[in-house]
């Protein structure tokens, strides 16, 4: 087996215990959280009868690992269980909720990485005055919360300006040019933190990279500023910024819940948000279960790439 292939099996095998010790933390953790689902799902029926068959029904009543066990087993058929409150099945919820959270997280990482990587470029190649506008930027973009910058962009776009609606969704395959309409201001929330980290992080790694020995004798040979830049030094600072890519893939993950709320877009983050106010375990289970599993193989892709990008990490691995 070659190194690179050892580096994939690997890579692919480690995944499986962090998956599994993510189903048992987000099981025990949702348990945390106080209230009863049945008293609440039951409401003004919520007698002592009432609240005993509810939980015998949904196995509420048995021992955690019982339930962990039974809830594990139906995972691997498939099955994600039933919504509390709609006793709807919670695969059809997510197939209907999950393009919504996947569309503003692509969109958002797309949109930080076509700015964010080019300007870190400039940045590390221009002159002071491009390092403060740069520095300023970053400052601002990391700083600023989400749930106010999205705030302000209302205020802006939907409320002075009247050129984009405030809240709302509507499916790219119903209407296109209407979705990205409605996708615009969240997305531009997102990816505004995602951009400044981007560029701090492809700013560091080609200032490193320009100051190793042979950028220098690519100098001395004559090769132009932009032959070295776009050829060489981005090339070695790829990994790195990749690295960072991958990483911030989970953080937009878990900024989406914020962003769903407050532009009312029907992803998975405003499912979970409504769920743990139900206090609907099993919706926010498999809401939580979905994000995270979605982290995990985007990590995955992360390590693979950089692997291919740098074979030294593979050959490191692969010995």
């Amino acid at each position: 087996m070659t190194s690179r292939a050892a580096f994939v099996l690997r890579r692919v095998l480690l995944t499986l215990p962090v998956l599994w010790v993510m189903s048992v933390f987000v099981f025990l953790i949702i348990r945390l959280v106080p209230g009863d689902p049945v008293r609440t799902m039951l409401g003004f029926r919520a007698t002592a009868a009432n609240v005993a068959e509810v939980r015998r029904r949904l196995h509420l009543d048995e021992p955690l690992l019982q339930q962990y066990v039974r809830w594990v087993g139906d995972l691997l058929h498939g099955d994600l269980g039933q919504d509390l409150v709609s006793r709807a099945p919670l695969s059809e919820q997510l197939a209907q909720r999950l393009p919504v959270t996947l569309e503003l997280t692509t969109l958002s990482m797309t949109l930080a990485v076509l700015v964010g990587v080019p300007l870190g470029v400039r940045a590390a190649v221009g002159g002071r005055w491009t390092r403060r506008l740069t520095d300023g930027f970053v400052v601002l973009g990391i700083s600023v919360p989400d749930f106010w910058l999205g705030i302000m962009l209302v205020l802006l776009f939907a409320g002075t300006l009247t050129v984009l609606p405030p809240s709302g969704y509507l499916p790219f395959t119903t209407d296109p040019v209407q979705n990205l309409r409605y996708m615009t201001l969240p997305v531009l929330t997102l990816a505004t933190a995602e951009t400044a980290y981007l560029l701090r992080t492809t700013r560091g790694a080609m200032e490193s990279v320009l100051q190793r020995p042979y950028v220098t004798y690519l100098r001395a040979k004559g090769l132009s500023p932009r032959r070295i830049v776009a050829g060489h030094a981005l090339k070695n600072a790829a990994p790195t910024v990749v690295t960072v890519i991958g990483i911030q893939v989970g953080v937009l993950l878990g900024g989406a819940i914020v962003v769903e709320q407050l532009f009312a877009l029907p992803g998975v983050g405003r499912m979970i948000v409504t769920a743990i106010n139900q206090r609907n375990y099993p919706t926010v289970q498999a809401g939580v279960l979905v994000i995270a599993a979605m982290f995990v193989l985007v990590s995955l892709v992360t390590d693979l790439v950089v692997g291919w990008l740098d074979p030294r990490v593979s050959d490191g691995a692969g010995a």
